[in-house]
């Protein structure tokens, strides 16, 4: 079966959506069960990795038995279907926690964080994740687990732009003729946020596209037909991770909106000229959490195994494997030197406390945002 995560799905390659209706993998850990008892746990397929669960094991003496999914689509409905049972510990997007219910009732129950070692979770992801879906009916029902931004790539042997500067707007400027790379469906979501503060399109930064169908019209009209008239800027379009990379390595772009990824590799791997940075905007960013449902029949292993996660030296293991950002306190100083010294470059106290997070969607959102895709891509 082809190999599912987080990322792919998240850049929309039909091919692996498709094959994330296929049955979960069930991967359980190579020693035989403790007598500490086991965890059931369905998570994205990139999530939980074989060294993961060797340390967890060895550590706490409960067995893992991972059963993986590749959607957030497909995580829901397999809950739903099972009645909230199955599963100790679950991973969704925290935007997507509001979808967890069957006739009116949560599938996710409330987390006892007296039991949760909540100093090892960064607070303001913490504190966001409240309003993006992590409490439900007044009570926690998921806690953050990791994250990932998309922000501003560019050269900086071409751009002279101090981190202070960089700006969502930094994409717009005069003298970039085919220079500049972005995804349609993103842009005009940082393009409004840079628009918005220098007060040229009021959005109440960006959330009145998700307070009503008149409000989203109303500034992705203005926000596209800024796009438009800039659009001989435009170099190239991305969709997914190669293509982005390609727009700098091979289509002459010097500046972008891009994944973390993306921008940090280039400067890993390509040229150290290349630099990843938080606009002043904002970087855009996605959370995905971590839970249990309401039917979970081993609730002692589920907490411990919560808590594991966020242990520093796990955390660390988990950005090593995936290249997302945990939302461990502790993560990056055990994900090696050169991810810490990025990460410390990146994310600076004030650039975390001024994350802009996707929402969850309202119904005209999706379709509409299509819309003007197509206007900018067509134009």
């Amino acid at each position: 079966m082809t190999k599912i995560t987080r990322r792919t799905v998240l850049r929309g390659s039909a091919a692996v959506a498709a094959s994330a209706l296929a049955a979960p993998v069930v991967l359980r850990a190579h020693d035989a069960l403790a007598s500490s008892g086991t965890v059931n746990v369905f998570a994205w397929g990139d999530y939980v990795q074989p060294n993961m669960i060797e340390k967890f094991q060895k550590d706490t003496g409960i067995t893992v038995n991972l059963s993986t999914f590749g959607s957030n689509d497909e995580a829901e409905q397999k809950l739903k279907a099972a009645g909230g049972k199955g599963f100790d510990v679950i991973f969704p997007s925290v935007t997507n926690v509001p979808n967890y219910r069957a006739d009116g009732t949560m599938l996710l129950q409330p987390l006892d964080e007296s039991k949760v070692k909540m100093d090892n979770i960064i607070p303001s992801m913490v504190r966001d994740s409240i309003s993006l879906g992590g409490v439900q009916d007044g009570k926690r029902v998921a806690l953050p687990f990791d994250w990932g931004t998309e922000a501003v790539t560019f050269d900086s042997s071409v751009h002279d732009l101090s981190d202070a500067d960089v700006s969502f707007g930094s994409l717009w400027g005069d003298g970039l003729a085919k220079k500049v790379a972005f995804r349609q469906k993103s842009v005009i979501m940082g393009t409004g946020l840079y628009l918005d503060a220098i007060g040229k399109v009021k959005s109440n930064r960006m959330l009145d596209v998700y307070k009503s169908e008149a409000d989203a019209k109303r500034v992705w009209d203005a926000v596209a037909t800024f796009v438009i008239e800039h659009k001989g800027n435009v170099g190239a379009f991305w969709n997914n991770a190669t293509e982005a990379t390609n727009a700098f390595t091979q289509a002459g772009c010097t500046i972008g909106q891009t994944w973390d990824t993306t921008g940090i590799k280039l400067g890993w791997d390509v040229d150290k000229k290349w630099k990843y940075r938080m606009p002043k905007e904002g970087g855009i960013t996605w959370m995905d959490s971590i839970a249990i449902p309401s039917g979970s029949a081993n609730l002692e292993q589920a907490y411990a195994f919560i808590n594991a996660m966020y242990d520093g030296e796990m955390a660390g293991l988990f950005v090593k494997n995936t290249g997302y950002n945990s939302a461990a306190t502790k993560a990056a100083d055990f994900a090696g030197e050169q991810y810490a010294k990025t990460f410390g470059e990146i994310y600076t106290a004030e650039t975390l406390s001024n994350l802009w997070w996707w929402q969850a969607d309202t119904p005209w959102f999706a379709p509409m945002r299509q819309v003007y895709v197509d206007k900018i891509t067509n134009a």
